[in-house]
């Protein structure tokens, strides 16, 4: 039998006894070793030549999908990628690009990184990595960017073509660490408030953040926005780090209770980075996990206020079993409970994936998402925060203090095409491939943009008639005039992103977003 399988096997089983009370074990072994009989079996006898590792790998993919909904087993492949965003770091050249015309296009070089050392500048096209062509042959981005990436020490061999200059040039990269930041944005807002974004929950996200923070103290913040929505989560330990820097030490963050396992106390080790000053988090229906940890623990604690749509509901604790090829099982063994007892996992029957997934939608036909009237909550299931009794909700999810509908009126068929076709993104590039160090001299500072840039008409229209081109029915005048709005926001956006940074992205997305307005309202009242 393959060593390799044998050896998943055999850390399958471990696995098991070592989660399981003694008095189980017996029947654990009887089960593993007819489970292991069963693959030697198939292996040795079937009638035609089997794969054993997808075998095994069918095997324990199909136990799996019986449980619960967030238990799952990942390949060393796909182990490799779920783990990247989380440690915070990987080894490349550091670049943000985008693919024009089957041309790689360096929208930024990550400020202090190998690439901005080395020369390479935002607008520059790589036709080649280390003397292999990777543009015009259609080559998968993956593939790409497995030719950039690489140890650190080693050196890629660039090919780049450069506006205003004739011949490719060639620039060598020394690859090194590249930091992937968690936090997409922090900026002022308005004289007194003060907005940080961040995407994850990773090994370097608090530290982030409370950078962020003592940035914003320093221009004057005394109100706090943070915005978690869209915030897939990631690990319990930053939620719970973050959440210190607010509340006092002793505080109740989260707890967990499962079956195996003894409950768990997190409790706040009292940061200083933000204990004063007005906290509001902003919060939808795709934040989840440790996103709703950090939500349910300023809500709780009488901290600060939540504000948006009732978060995801996922509140299942994952402990992560490493196999011997790299392959890994991520087994839920508990859940999570916010101080005031709420569960954050919100219903599911076991083995019923699809439904599970499908639930997000069937909120939205049901109305919940655009309509506080739809929500409706049994007595069971109202709790009071601890320091003012005020009523918060259980069933699953954070529910914020104040509900914001999801409007969505704001989008059209026609801007979902464009969005879909790749139509508005490719534009911008070539807009910028040709204006980027006009504009940097005509705006030397995002104040001079925001207020003076507007986007030129032909560039609209051009996104508008190529988007029409690839719709099936007739686009009404109503819906053509709603789509340039949004057109224009977005290509100001992206503009603003590619000569600064993310910071300047955000800072104009958010001029027309309900949830922050919702929010600085709040803080006015």
């Amino acid at each position: 039998m393959n060593k390799k399988i044998f050896f998943a096997l055999f850390a399958l089983f471990a696995l098991c006894v070592s989660i399981l009370p003694s008095k189980a074990q017996k029947e654990v072994d009887e089960q593993m070793r007819k489970l292991i009989i069963s693959a030697i079996t198939i292996n040795d006898h079937y009638v035609d030549t089997v794969n054993l590792e997808k075998l095994v790998e069918n095997a324990i993919r199909g136990m799996i999908e019986k449980l619960d909904p967030h238990s799952a087993y990942s390949t060393p492949e796909e182990t490799k990628k779920l783990n990247e965003p989380l440690q915070g770091s990987f080894d490349g050249i550091g670049i943000q690009f985008n693919i024009l015309d089957d041309t790689l296009l360096v929208v930024q070089t990550v400020t202090g990184g190998p690439s901005e050392k080395a020369g390479v500048m935002p607008g520059d096209r790589i036709i080649s990595v280390n003397d292999t062509a990777i543009a015009g042959v259609k080559m998968p981005q993956e593939e790409i960017v497995k030719r950039l990436r690489g140890p650190r020490g080693t050196k890629a061999h660039l090919g780049i073509l450069r506006d205003g200059i004739d011949e490719t040039i060639f620039i060598d990269v020394v690859r090194d660490k590249i930091p992937l930041n968690s936090v997409d944005a922090s900026f002022m807002v308005n004289e007194e408030t003060g907005l940080i974004r961040f995407s994850n929950f990773a090994a370097t996200t608090h530290k982030e953040v409370v950078e962020a923070i003592e940035k914003l103290k320093g221009m004057g913040m005394k109100n706090l926005i943070i915005d978690v929505t869209q915030n897939g989560g990631g690990y319990l330990q930053a939620a719970a780090e973050i959440a210190s820097e607010f509340l006092p030490q002793g505080d109740m963050i989260v707890y967990t209770k499962g079956r195996a396992y003894p409950s768990q106390n997190f409790k706040s080790r009292g940061g200083n980075a933000f204990q004063e000053g007005k906290v509001i988090v902003l919060v939808d229906e795709y934040s989840a996990s440790a996103a709703e940890i950090l939500a349910g623990a300023i809500q709780d604690q009488d901290r600060g206020l939540v504000v948006g749509r009732r978060t995801f509901g996922k509140g299942l604790v994952q402990r992560p079993v490493n196999l011997p090829d790299g392959s890994m099982i991520r087994l839920t063994i508990s859940k999570y409970y916010t101080p005031s007892g709420r569960c954050i996992q919100k219903p599911y029957e076991m083995g019923k994936q699809k439904e599970y997934r499908m639930d997000v939608i069937n909120r939205f036909n049901k109305g919940e998402l655009t309509n506080a009237d739809s929500i409706h909550f049994p007595d069971s299931l109202k709790f009071q925060t601890l320091r003012e009794g005020r009523t918060v909700y259980g069933g699953g999810g954070i529910m914020p203090d104040y509900f914001v509908p999801l409007d969505t009126t704001k989008n059209t068929k026609l801007y979902r095409q464009i969005v879909a076709k790749r139509i508005l993104v490719e534009e911008n590039m070539r807009f910028m491939s040709k204006n980027r160090k006009s504009l940097k001299a005509k705006y030397p500072t995002f104040d001079d943009y925001r207020k003076n840039f507007v986007v030129p008409e032909n560039i609209i229209a051009n996104i508008i008639a190529e988007g029409k081109k690839s719709m099936k029915e007739e686009v009404s005048e109503e819906d053509t005039e709603k789509t340039k709005g949004l057109v224009k926001q977005m290509l100001r956006a992206l503009i603003a992103r590619d000569i600064w940074d993310t910071n300047e992205y955000f800072a104009i997305i958010y001029e027309d977003d309900d949830i922050v307005k919702k929010a600085l309202q709040l803080l006015e009242e």
